[in-house]
């Protein structure tokens, strides 16, 4: 009887922690766009990764509207789409002050509508294959299903460090 009570009181506990685990959001996006890499952090720690695919054009900072690049710098996820094109998507706050300043100085539109976004219903069907080659106008794109799991982690206000 003991035995049982014991081995109940273990289940208890890795269920209870399971639960929690599964429950926990990231506290930061890192993005390393030259290793096509995304993690979810939470307290120093990473409790995700993917592989992503950028924008077209994907070498430096994106300066203006149209050039293809992902942004580099410190940003926020300040919203969400369910309905995207791109199946869901969660916006990233480009372009921020000194990308404003920037694109002021130099008289162009520094563009936005940066997202992380899952794939359209037009190419859902390359699944992890996306990542082949660099395809977004900007945005960090990952298959359908890493979306939902990104989706559910990542609350809104979470900084995204996007790094060269």
């Amino acid at each position: 009887m003991f035995l049982r009570i014991v081995l109940f009181s273990v289940l208890i506990v890795i269920f209870f922690v399971n639960t929690v685990l599964a429950n926990d959001f990231a506290d930061l996006i890192v993005v390393i766009k030259s290793k096509r890499v995304m993690f979810l952090m939470k307290e120093g720690k990473i409790i995700k990764s993917y592989r992503i695919a950028l924008g077209k054009n994907p070498t430096g900072k994106k300066v203006s509207q149209g050039d293809g690049k992902t942004p580099e710098g410190r940003y926020y996820i300040i919203g969400r789409n369910p309905n995207s094109n791109f199946y869901k998507s969660l916006k990233i706050s480009y372009p921020n002050g000194q990308d404003y300043n920037h694109a002021i100085r130099f008289h162009i539109n520094p563009g936005g509508e940066i997202m992380i976004h899952g794939l359209s219903k037009k190419v859902e069907y390359l699944g992890k294959y996306h990542i082949i080659e660099d395809w977004t106008e900007g945005c960090i794109a990952v298959t359908n299903e890493e979306m939902d799991e990104i989706w559910k982690l990542v609350p809104d206000g979470t900084p995204i460090e996007i790094l060269p």
